[in-house]
């Protein structure tokens, strides 16, 4: 996979991460020794959100300091406006708001203009404001919930596209975000083809599992398979396809 933070990401591999679900890839994550992949927090705003994959785009607030975080800060060079406006098309904006839960750090008019600039999706471990003007914009959003103060409120806004700490695990620029209705999981960029891979496989492969247990098979050599199992679950898919 390319190390170019922005580039997009084939759709190949787009296709197949589609198909696969957050509870697989954090399996696949934790064979390879990736324990911390799932961002705390990161629940859906709304029932029914298509799965979401796209190479984060970081976002950083950091507690509010008096000074910094002012009504007039949303005008700055750095600032929230700035950073939509460099947002490429197909990314999932990732915002670490330190889990903070008083403040949104997005709106109903910043929401519709990353929809605008068709960004997959947002996710964040704070919250989101104006939140019936959020879910109809249309943008799938995870967060903590909502709360009516503006981000300054509570957080001051200091850049994007650095390695942030989203939901206690630690997202760098280009790495894949995966979102469903479990929530975000971060797919570091050097195993996204690996688990783009994988994951398909893995899921054929548990479909074929669920359909034993639904004919009755007992758990013990079937989940997880053994050689017996494999062997079973190998002349099936041969079969079907």
């Amino acid at each position: 996979m390319t190390t170019n933070d922005t580039a997009p990401i084939d759709n190949d591999i787009i296709a197949a991460l589609e198909g696969v679900t957050t509870a697989t890839l954090t399996t696949l994550l934790l064979k390879k020794g990736l324990r911390n992949v799932w961002m705390r927090g990161t629940r859906p705003l709304q029932p029914g959100q298509p799965r979401v994959v796209g190479r984060a785009f970081t976002l950083r607030f950091v507690p509010a300091r008096e000074d910094l975080a002012t009504p007039e800060s949303w005008s700055s060079p750095t600032s929230t406006r700035a950073a939509i406006e460099a947002m490429p098309a197909g990314c999932v904006a990732v915002a670490d708001a330190g889990g903070y839960t008083d403040a949104g750090i997005f709106g109903d008019i910043l929401c519709a203009r990353i929809g605008k600039r068709r960004v997959a999706g947002l996710v964040t471990d704070g919250v989101v404001r104006d939140g019936d003007g959020v879910k109809a914009t249309g943008l799938p959003v995870w967060c903590q919930g909502i709360a009516a103060p503006p981000s300054v409120a509570g957080l001051t806004f200091v850049g994007w596209q650095e390695p942030i700490g989203c939901g206690g695990v630690a997202v760098f620029p280009g790495d894949l975000v995966v979102a469903d209705g479990d929530g975000a999981v971060l797919v570091p960029a050097a195993l996204v083809e690996e688990m783009a891979a994988a994951g398909p496989e893995q899921e054929r492969l548990e479909e074929w599992i669920m359909a034993e247990v639904e004919g009755g098979a007992a758990l013990p050599g079937l989940y997880p398979p053994n050689d017996e199992a494999r062997a079973r679950y190998k002349t099936s898919f041969r079969t079907d396809t």
